[in-house]
């Protein structure tokens, strides 16, 4: 662990020297173990350029690649930070005159470049893109093609089973098939040539994942998110899917193009447009070798991973704790807005309590995937007091429901951002406009979590946590009795219930009864 304590003022900046682009993230680091992103930048440099011939960096390329760097630097200081850390991957560990590079970044920027190797790079997107997936204990397949080198992974939330690193990238290939200066179409002849080459590099590491069961395929870097894109531009479908199908189709197209033709390609981003037929080569290659029909793509990597082994150091941050994503994502998401971490969590307990006493008696057959989203609304519904207490209910709708939550899918949003809407005022309603586009299961048990959800918060309106216990019993065919346990006078959030108990008629046509008794 770090043997420091987060400050308020402490921020950090991580730079990422790839093969084709230069990348930088600041972030500060909060006292309550959240953190802040300030800044995104990235800058194309090309520092591979002309490099895979004979393993050497070309002044040219050094000088924009310092260039650059030395803005992000600059940048960074404006910002505060007080740490900057900066790595270098395929282009840099190759080359043959890497000390000059190294050399000309320690002076020209007062930074130390780090060199890392293929493995350790394997190892950083694994930790970046796993970090915004659900994955469990589930293995799944990591692709990720670079400028340079591509690295292939094989693992699950937390660990890995297989870490490889491949001397085959966008800008290597291109450079070994494709004359400088070439710029028309590509024929099927050449292209083939390309994916002959990429099969015979990678045929190892397809044999050793063949004999690997996974339950997931992700892709990122910016050639995979490229191709996604035009994909979904082209062919239908979504940015974050891409289809074998499409993607062979869209290969084709691209290569038929010249240059200025593909630069003005719907979706492509123009400073790839010479270097993606090499790179849709290579990802064409895994999938037809490995019999991947689609593959989901991230635009997370190495920088985030650099974020997340950075974050696990420290004590007291999710990421260190081993928290699954989505954990590790609302507790992000709730300490990034102050919400009061004790009244959340005493929230959560009362919702949870409720939750299972509703089910053993009747009330729900909702299950344990309800019970989590409804955990965390709990834990997020005052994360809207961040903007202001009148109509905070609204705001932490919006925020959550607007927020980069990990893990989690669009639906589950949802029903998280309506359930803290409803957390208070009047209760939902199905033609409320955050509920109109949800199916009709989904409305119902918005509906009934909700109701849970209200009664927990106002058991604990006072923040001061007086009521240590709660529970439903049932009285009868239309009543149902709601224990409250407590030492203390707890008057006050008893006194609030009525509202409450409208609310649950409404959802359960059930009256409620309210007694309160000490603890045992």
């Amino acid at each position: 662990m770090n043997d420091w304590t987060p400050r308020s003022d402490h921020v950090v900046s991580f730079i990422d020297l790839g093969t084709n682009s230069v990348r930088m993230m600041v972030v500060r680091l909060n006292p309550n173990c959240s953190y802040t992103l300030i800044s995104q930048e990235k800058e194309v440099v090309r520092l591979g350029e002309s490099e895979f011939g004979d393993n050497t960096l070309r002044r040219e390329a050094m000088d924009r690649t310092v260039l650059v760097c030395q803005k992000f630097v600059q940048l960074s200081k404006a910002y505060g930070a007080d740490e900057i850390i900066m790595i270098a991957t395929s282009a840099a560990r190759e080359a043959t005159n890497q000390n000059v590079l190294v050399e000309r970044m320690r002076e020209e920027t007062g930074v130390e470049l780090g060199v890392i190797s293929g493995i350790e790079e394997a190892r950083l997107i694994h930790l970046g893109v796993s970090s915004c997936v659900d994955l469990g204990t589930r293995d799944a397949l990591f692709i990720d093609i670079g400028g340079g080198s591509t690295e292939v992974i094989i693992g699950d939330q937390e660990r890995y089973s297989m870490l490889d690193s491949l001397r085959l990238g966008a800008i290597r290939t291109t450079s070994m098939f494709i004359p400088d200066g070439h710029k028309g179409a590509v024929d099927e002849g050449l292209y083939n040539k390309m994916k002959r080459h990429a099969l015979a590099i990678m045929v190892h590491t397809v044999r050793s994942a063949s004999m690997v069961k996974y339950d997931q395929v992700w892709g990122s870097s910016g050639t995979i998110v490229n191709l996604a894109e035009m994909a979904a531009r082209a062919y239908g479908g979504r940015p974050n899917v891409l289809r074998f199908t499409h993607l062979k189709k869209l290969a084709a197209m691209l290569r038929s193009l010249d240059l200025a033709s593909r630069r003005l390609v719907p979706g492509i981003n123009p400073e790839r447009a010479d270097i993606v037929i090499a790179g849709a080569a290579i990802l064409e290659t895994f999938m037809e070798e490995l019999h991947i029909e689609e593959l989901n793509v991230s635009d997370r990597g190495v920088l985030n991973g650099m974020l997340v082994d950075y974050l696990s150091g420290i004590e007291g941050y999710p990421h260190a704790q081993r928290m699954s994503v989505r954990e590790t994502s609302v507790l992000q998401l709730g300490r990034s807005c102050n919400v009061d971490e004790q009244h959340a969590e005493t929230v959560q307990k009362l919702v949870l309590e409720l939750f299972d006493s509703a089910r053993e008696i009747g009330l729900h057959a909702l299950g344990s995937k309800e019970r989590e989203l409804l955990k965390y609304a709990a834990y997020l519904h005052d994360v809207g007091d961040f903007i202001s207490f009148d109509n905070h209910h609204s705001h932490s709708y919006y925020i959550v429901r607007n927020a980069d939550l990990l893990g989690f899918e669009g639906r589950e949003i949802a029903i998280m951002a309506n359930l803290v809407l409803y957390h208070r005022k009047r209760p939902p309603r199905r033609k409320d406009p955050g509920m109109v586009g949800l199916d009709g299961r989904t409305q119902e048990n918005i509906i009934t979590m909700s109701a849970f959800l209200r009664l927990a918060e106002t058991l604990d309106r006072s923040h001061a946590g007086l009521v240590s216990k709660v529970g439903f019993t049932k009285k009868g065919k239309n009543e149902v009795v709601l224990e409250v346990v407590s030492d203390v006078d707890a008057s006050l959030e008893v006194w609030g219930l009525e509202d409450d108990q409208k609310a649950f008629h409404r959802a359960f046509d059930r009256s409620l009864k309210v007694r309160v008794r000490g603890a045992a």
